[in-house]
């Protein structure tokens, strides 16, 4: 087993760190997401936690880790004789992005639970993280249906397998950690709100800090072993600090005063639900016991406000994580006991005795909370309230390229209704078009192909009864084999790619038509981003096209690149085609089982080169000749209208949509009339 990198040994990241320590202390705080860049030493310290925690007492040779002390009554194990209990270390169990249902819950032996009725059951990875921690790297990437089984575990502290009416049943209480690159899309709502705490971590800008990131990880690549030991004395430390706060915790205090502070935050910030207010009273608690203090103080719950509300606050993927500290303070001061002000007025907004970063204290400092680091602020409400750029002069033949415009905010986005590709596709689980899926409505059974997942009970004993006199059957069970078993086939919904194809020439600015174009486009990232799909961005203007954005699943991170689209220049409308018909051709090659939407959002126009329209009308055609199902949004506008878009959508052999019907309308309904279209044609 290779030797974890020490806790105490990393550098800086004291929201990390405090956030993993209160969990420590605490458990019942409910865990932590760490949201940030990449290479900020997220996974480290996760994995280096797991030797600060206590030892756990569990029954010998019990697959599910049940405490001596009170084991489960429905363990599968059990049921337990009176025994001294053996203690092992805590676990770190990671649930990778991939992992298949019966991974994580546990595989039943159908073949022997029909032909023997015994529930024949191999624990999953929630029976090994049994009070232990549960680590999801990128867990923003994990299948919908994975998510599922997770918020119900955490729910009731219990996994249940159910196999066509035989069920099994054992205990699942875990510290959920969870690590995410905000650039690779969004977490779920619900799953969001499991997490107790959430901390932004980002790489350091000093310079001198950098250094000793660096010196501290080759010293450890060099000689694990070495390394650690000289960070023994620290850990120890540390270990130390955290049983002797564990100890103090059922004795701290958390007056009325207090819980009237946290109720008063809770609502002032607006956030669902009660559990707010559970995980906030539960934090302060912590951060007491962590400070060796038996009483909550004002400063407790304003550091377990930073740490619990902000992920909570998000009502869409376009809203930036973060509090109005200011407002915090202010609420404190209001809710807070008026006698009394002195904690208010202390600005130290830490635990007492935690701020060295590093050595026996280890991450028991006060977290910065500078607006810098956090989330820039979301598309969907720019600080940009100013009127809009100048109108340009329309882009004519023989006019330079230039002329670019400041970008202009976009309108509010608006709920759109459902858009689908049509067929039946075998893409990625989600929310939008038909697919064949591990989850959904039964329509046929096929013999199984590796393992068996989904038995097709009917279909199974069909094809099992033909056989049973001369398999000797003489009781009352079925005899069935290997090759009676049917796998059931699903119908459900996939997640598919919108690529969205924006017009960014000097054309769309000089009528002020951005804003409430980014407007319809931030509808459909919202949509998109609920029903689970990858988002890309291409825009053209000036000379060329662009990729702002590839495929990805952050719809947030597409909001951004959308809110800071320049407008200018020439209208190489072919080149924009081009360019998305490379980026869809990639995608096929790296996910071919996700079907693409291809949206042009353009007034149609093309300027610059010889036959600039011409070239256009075969950019269109080679995506119609592959399949691409395609929506043209018109954003034409006056008394005189060439009805370029229309002859777009017509190449595409998709349908086009003006502006104005974009609003009353949306675009949402317009894939079937789209898939018509390029059928008839």
């Amino acid at each position: 087993m290779s030797t974890p990198y020490p806790f105490t040994a990393i550098v800086g990241q004291d929201d990390l760190r405090l956030g993993l320590l209160l969990n420590a202390v605490s458990p019942a705080v409910g865990g932590v997401l760490v949201r940030g860049e990449k290479g900020t030493a997220k996974s480290t310290a996760v994995r280096a936690l797991a030797a600060l925690m206590p030892e756990v007492p569990v029954v010998p040779g019990c697959r599910f880790s049940c405490d001596p002390g009170s084991p489960d009554p429905a363990c599968p194990d059990g049921p337990h004789a009176e025994a001294a209990g053996v203690s092992r270390a805590a676990r770190t169990v990671e649930l990778p992005v991939g992992a298949s249902e019966d991974r994580l819950v546990g595989a039943l032996d159908i073949e022997r639970a029909l032909s023997e009725g015994v529930k024949a059951f191999e624990p999953g990875l929630l029976a090994d993280a049994h009070r232990g921690i549960l680590y999801v790297d990128e867990v923003n990437l994990l299948h919908d249906h994975l998510v599922d089984l997770l918020l119900d575990a955490a729910a009731m502290g219990a996994s249940y397998v159910e196999r066509e009416g035989v069920s099994v049943r054992h205990a699942a209480r875990f510290l959920l950690v969870g690590t995410m690159n905000p650039e690779e899309g969004e977490l779920r709502p619900q799953l969001l709100d499991r997490f107790g705490l959430t901390v932004e971590v980002s790489a350091s800008r000093d310079t001198d800090e950098r250094v000793e990131v660096v010196r501290r990880r080759l010293a450890y690549d060099d000689d694990p072993e070495g390394f650690a030991a000289r960070w023994a004395e620290e850990e120890g430390a540390l270990r130390e600090r955290i049983a002797a706060a564990r100890v103090l915790l059922p004795r701290v205090v958390l007056s009325d005063g207090v819980l009237r502070q946290i109720a008063a935050t809770c609502a002032a910030f607006e956030v669902d639900g009660m559990r707010a207010d559970i995980v906030m009273a539960r934090t302060a608690t912590a951060l007491a016991a962590w400070a060796g203090r038996e009483e909550v103080t004002a400063d407790d719950v304003r550091q377990a406000a930073l740490l619990a509300l902000p992920h909570r606050r998000r009502r869409n993927p376009f809203d930036a994580p973060g509090l109005d500290e200011d407002k915090l303070d202010q609420t404190l001061d209001e809710a807070g006991p008026q006698e009394d002000g002195s904690d208010d007025d202390d600005p130290d907004p830490g635990p007492d005795g935690g701020g060295d970063g590093g050595g026996g204290g280890g991450g028991g400092g006060v977290p910065p909370q500078a607006d810098g680091d956090r989330t820039p602020p979301s598309a969907s409400q720019s600080d940009d309230t100013s009127s809009p750029a100048p109108e340009s002069a329309p882009d004519t033949p023989g006019r330079p390229a230039g002329g670019e415009q400041q970008p202009v905010a976009a309108a509010e986005p608006f709920r759109t209704k459902m858009l689908s590709v049509p067929g039946l596709g075998e893409g990625a689980a989600g929310r939008r078009s038909r697919a064949r899926t591990e989850h959904g409505r039964t329509t046929g059974a096929v013999r199984p192909q590796g393992a068996l997942t989904k038995l097709h009970l009917a279909a199974t004993v069909q094809a099992a009864a033909p056989h049973q006199r001369a398999r000797g059957r003489s009781g009352r069970g079925l005899v069935v084999r290997r090759d009676d078993l049917r796998q059931a086939t699903r119908e459900g919904r996939e997640g598919n790619l919108v690529l969205f194809v924006v017009d960014a020439s000097g054309s769309m600015a000089a009528r002020q038509r951005m804003s409430a174009v980014k407007g319809a486009v931030l509808s459909l990232l919202l949509d998109a981003y609920q029903r689970r799909d990858k988002v890309g961005l291409v825009t053209f203007r000036g000379k060329e096209a662009d990729v702002a954005l590839p495929p990805t699943s952050s719809v947030d991170a597409a909001a951004a690149r959308l809110e800071s689209l320049p407008t200018g220049g020439r209208t190489p409308l072919a080149a924009g085609l081009l360019k998305a018909h490379d980026v869809l051709r990639v995608e096929r090659l790296r996910d071919p089982s996700r079907r693409p939407l291809l949206v042009v959002v353009t007034d149609g126009r093309a300027t610059g080169g010889p036959e600039p329209v011409a070239l256009a009308g075969r950019a269109g055609r080679l995506h119609r000749s592959e399949g691409t199902a395609s929506v043209v949004v018109d954003c034409e506008s006056g008394y005189v209208r060439l009805g370029l878009a229309g002859e777009l959508a017509r190449e595409l052999g998709g349908t086009a949509v003006t502006l104005d019907e974009l609003r009353a309308e949306s675009i949402a309904g317009l894939v079937k009339d789209v898939t018509a279209a390029g059928r008839a044609a």
